[in-house]
């Protein structure tokens, strides 16, 4: 249940929404040749060149909104962490301990049967709070009370001060509607109409499992309120501006400045004492809440609030409520046929609420100590690749690259696991007690956050587990970080050629370096400060590349009618371009002057930008591509291949492109960041 939000500035994850597919064993190459279509040439579009045989080939899975290389990590991880989890289920586990603990948890979300049988018995003590409300002061409180557990439309949570990176500091962040976006609910689009209508449909059948005789009526009312807060709402670009978000003051000064909000009885609801400042990240938004507050009827915000329970706890409350949520955010908002397996459902919120505690078992049997080494050579190479292509960069003054390689030099890197592992005592899971074991996992973590404020930041955390496919940046602890889970093939295959491994694992590794440099990482200097490190005239030529590269995007219409979204995508972007050209470097350096060899008729180069191509391997259903479109900082896969390619001096030479073919660039068009 837990709906705990990560400002989208604090991690830049490598894929946010994970996709991926069946993927043949590697070969000497590491490339899989059964999954390439010979009758694309990869100059005229490197991504289909590359992966045109398996789309073909391959139909989504029916339980799957897009399926390819990410998806079929995660699912391998999932079936991992899934034979770690049945053996604890069925073991005699020490009381209290973790193992115990883990058990209890999968075993009630695996019981359907009893979950039906208790109906809503479960949410009542919920309700009661609902129902016993007498004012909107009450209303501010009982939100309080549910941060960590519910999207609310006011939300509070601990992270690292933008500006004092040693300490932690508290922050408010915009929430509160059953859409994706904001855009599902403003924009006249037909596909948002159509998600509209669906969403309406499934609010009203909440509101009638919940017995509201005039469900269809009151969740227009719901539908309607949602869409006022959702014109408050900032858009996901602002979203991605620290500068914007980052707005600190006294628990007194926000009192003055927005009265009609309790914040002292908001916060001491949600366990969060302000010793200092709190940031107010979206000041309209709150305006704009707090007017709300006053003009919609109390009855209506107490059948938002019973809807938001219902949806958050969804996955635990009986049949016909599950199978709305599939109904609305399985079949409207994906596009599939068939809901995921319970058990996939299952190891999702136990990542979630004893994500480590599984972590421990994943890495003894799944992360060799090699692998680790392997990384560490592949990151200190990347490393040092990327501080010469500093030095030669031909539009940064001399003062800003002195700043920019004191930041590099600075990066923390963490491998594979953590060297201290979560300690899970203080959580209480009880036997056959789903949605509480929700709620409980859900305000553990958020407490455990909360108590942290004002005091040191631990840089050991890690913000994923080992068994995650993905990796991030984060620019306050200015730190690279790659989980077990995605350091194995196709990404990094120690059996495999280098070519491959610098094109897929290695431009993810230079992908997350580059987040410290993107529009957004580059504000913060390598101590993890928001600084403005740069000159005026650096910024200024930065500032010009990247609204090329914005227009570049801008341009790739993957729906008809529908345009990637440049700005949204531009730290992504960025991203890509940088990591892959660090990547090419780093692996030109480590052949330590030799030339590759010729493998399956493919030079070095060549393989090179083909693994590149096929770590991005994916197919996804439109309804999935609208939702990823309208809120997903990254770019879709076919356009993140071929986009950081086309501007590659290396992919250019590699493949002999010329006038006329469809990836042909010409070299001033090129461009070049790090």
């Amino acid at each position: 249940m837990s709906q705990r939000f990560r400002p989208a500035t604090l991690v830049a994850a490598l894929m946010l929404a994970l996709s991926a597919g069946a993927f043949a064993a590697p070969q000497a190459s590491g490339l899989d040749k059964s999954g390439m279509d010979p009758s694309v040439r990869a100059q005229d579009d490197l991504f289909r060149s590359v992966n045109g045989g398996w789309a073909k080939a391959t139909e989504i899975p029916a339980d799957k909104p897009e399926f390819g290389i990410f998806i079929q990590l995660r699912d391998l991880s999932d079936e991992r962490v899934r034979t770690i989890v049945e053996k604890l289920a069925k073991a005699k586990n020490a009381p209290g301990s973790a193992n115990q603990k883990v058990a209890d948890f999968y075993k009630s979300y695996m019981d359907t049967a009893a979950i039906d049988k208790a109906g809503l018995a479960p949410l009542k003590p919920l309700f009661a709070q609902v129902d016993a409300l007498k004012d909107t002061a009450g209303l501010i409180k009982l939100m309080g009370s549910l941060q960590g557990v519910v999207d609310l439309p006011l939300m509070v949570d601990t992270t690292t001060d933008f500006k004092n990176p040693d300490t932690y500091s508290p922050l408010t962040w915009q929430g509160g509607i059953g859409l994706p976006d904001r855009d599902y609910l403003l924009k006249d689009d037909e596909r948002f109409a159509k998600a509209r209508a669906a969403y309406l449909t499934y609010v009203s059948t909440l509101l009638t499992q919940a017995g509201d005789k005039d469900a269809a009526a009151h969740a227009a009312d719901i539908v309607a309120l949602e869409k006022q807060i959702a014109e408050v709402q900032w858009a996901k670009v602002d979203l991605r501006d620290p500068v914007k978000i980052y707005n600190p003051m006294t628990l007194a000064e926000l009192q003055a400045k927005e009265p009609a909000i309790d914040w002292k009885a908001f916060t001491q609801a949600a366990g969060i004492t302000v010793p200092g400042q709190i940031s107010l990240s979206q000041p309209s938004f709150v305006s704009g809440f707090a007017k709300l507050l006053g003009s919609v009827p109390l009855a209506t915000w107490q059948r938002y609030m019973k809807v938001r329970l219902m949806d958050g706890a969804s996955a635990v409350l009986p049949a016909a409520i599950r199978d709305a949520r599939f109904e609305f955010r399985g079949k409207a908002l994906q596009g599939l046929t068939q809901d995921r397996p319970r058990w996939q459902k299952a190891m999702a919120t136990l990542n979630g609420a004893l994500g480590e505690a599984l972590g421990q078992g994943y890495v003894a049997q799944y992360f060799p100590p090699a692998y680790k080494a392997r990384m560490v050579e592949l990151v200190n190479n990347l490393m040092k690749a990327y501080g010469s292509s500093i030095d030669g960069l031909s539009w940064m003054s001399p003062a800003t690259k002195a700043a920019a390689h004191d930041k590099l030099s600075k990066y923390m890197v963490k491998i594979g696991y953590p060297d201290t592992w979560r300690d899970y005592g203080k959580l209480v899971v009880k036997a056959g007690d789903p949605l509480g074991n929700e709620i409980r996992a859900s305000r553990f973590e958020f407490q455990r956050q909360a108590a942290r404020i004002g005091k040191k930041v631990d840089r050991a955390e890690w913000g994923m587990t080992p068994q995650t496919v993905n990796a991030y940046y984060n620019p306050s602890l200015n730190e690279i970080v790659f989980p077990a889970a995605i350091l194995q093939p196709p990404f990094f295959d120690m059996q495999a050629d280098d070519a491959v491994n610098y094109g897929a694992i290695g431009a993810v590794i230079g992908h997350e370096i580059s987040h410290g440099f993107d529009d957004e990482g580059s504000k913060f200097d390598g101590d993890g400060k928001l600084r403005d490190w740069w000159t005026a005239e650096d910024r200024k030529a930065f500032d010009e590349i990247t609204a090329k590269l914005v227009a570049q995007y801008d341009a790739y219409e993957p729906l008809p009618g529908k345009h990637l979204n440049g700005k949204l995508t531009l730290g992504e972007n960025i991203a890509d371009l940088s990591g892959l050209q660090i990547a090419y470097k780093a692996w030109k350096l480590s052949l330590g002057g030799k030339p590759a060899p010729v493998i399956d008729g493919l030079s070095g180069e060549q393989r090179f930008f083909m693994g590149w191509a096929q770590a991005w391997r994916d197919k996804t259903r439109d309804e999935r591509a609208l939702q990823l479109l309208t809120t997903d900082p990254h770019s879709p896969a076919q356009f993140r291949a071929n986009g950081a390619a086309v501007n590659h001096d290396g992919f250019h030479e590699a493949f002999g492109t010329k006038p006329g073919d469809a990836m042909y660039k010409a070299p001033a068009d090129r461009l070049r960041l790090w």
